[in-house]
């Protein structure tokens, strides 16, 4: 994936998770989102492993980590399961404390895990996403056509699962690369959107995904929501990150309007790029991030000398 980086397999109590490692120095744990695999962090884990330990898994039910088995509430595909099997990675990887950044669907397993382990999350970005609870609370017209997907892959088992596969390369063509994979030049290798698509060649894949936006529907709304109630709010410092022409500015206007609500320290910016910006602009996403573990630090231990001021590389 990048320089120096090795591949392994982390046991954790439902199964085992496939990762990258590399790079030296404070880690930090970077999640892919929907229906990609960890190669989307190659750019942006190449540039951070400079100063940092970075670590790229698989999530479960997609590329060479685990299939949660579904049962009829989706908790297995729930962010709150999924966040739970990546801080055992962490552990097991010998980092109990660690920042997390993620896209996508893995932006919504990094903010989840921010909130349910605030003493082993340090920093937190999530990428072109707002919460869950949010979409649904404020879903109207525009959103059941922008991001039309929301509802259809969260419809009951099988009837996504065989509308896919009845044609995958279709639904890859005409709706995940209709979002922008693939159109920056230079930024996606031929091996690599192969990659993405043979996902859903593979049924259990495909079954994950599903099972993935079900959960979105129930038990990850339904966390959310007793979040907020319950006035829980992310501790750590908070880094958002859209596409400036994308879907959310259309849907919610200022983007971190919306995220102020759940964390105590927000910041953040539009993207020139598509939905897939840390590909599209890898420079400029591993730049935010370095700067968000550069302020996690600084919050951490305000008497010590900034890293900046250190002089430390970049």
């Amino acid at each position: 994936m990048f320089p120096g980086a090795t591949d392994q397999q982390v046991p954790t109590d439902r199964g085992a998770i496939g990762v990258t490692v590399g790079g030296s120095g404070p880690p930090v744990l970077l999640l892919h989102g929907y229906p990609q695999t960890r190669l989307m962090w190659s750019a942006v884990a190449g540039q951070l492993a400079d100063r940092y330990t970075v670590v790229v898994p698989d999530l479960p039910g997609y590329g060479d980590s685990f299939r949660p088995v579904p049962t009829p509430d989706h908790a297995p595909h729930g962010k709150r399961a999924l966040a739970g099997d990546l801080v055992q990675v962490m552990a097991a990887l010998g980092h109990p404390r660690f920042a997390v950044c993620g896209h996508d669907r893995g932006g919504r397993i990094a903010y989840r895990a921010a909130l349910d382990h605030p003493d082993r999350v340090t920093a937190v970005a999530v990428l072109d996403v707002v919460p869950t609870g949010e979409v649904w609370s404020r879903a109207d017209a525009r959103l059941a056509l922008l991001y039309w997907h929301w509802g259809f892959l969260a419809q009951p088992p099988p009837l996504p699962e065989r509308m896919i596969g009845a044609d995958p390369g279709a639904f890859f063509d005409l709706h995940v690369r209709r979002l922008g994979l693939g159109a920056a030049p230079g930024r996606y290798p031929p091996a690599v959107l192969a990659t993405y698509r043979r996902q859903l060649d593979d049924p259990g894949v495909v079954q994950a995904i599903c099972e993935d936006y079900r959960a979105g529907a129930t038990v990850d709304r339904e966390d959310d929501d007793a979040d907020r109630r319950a006035g829980r709010r992310i501790t750590c410092p908070l880094l958002a990150l859209w596409a400036a022409g994308g879907a959310l500015p259309r849907l919610y206007g200022d983007v971190l309007d919306v995220w102020r609500p759940w964390a105590a320290d927000v910041r953040g910016s539009g993207v020139d790029a598509s939905h897939f910006l840390a590909e599209d602009q890898p420079d400029v996403v591993a730049a935010a991030l370095d700067e968000l573990l550069d302020r996690a630090a600084w919050t951490a231990d305000p008497v010590s000398p900034h890293p900046r001021e250190r002089g430390a590389p970049r």
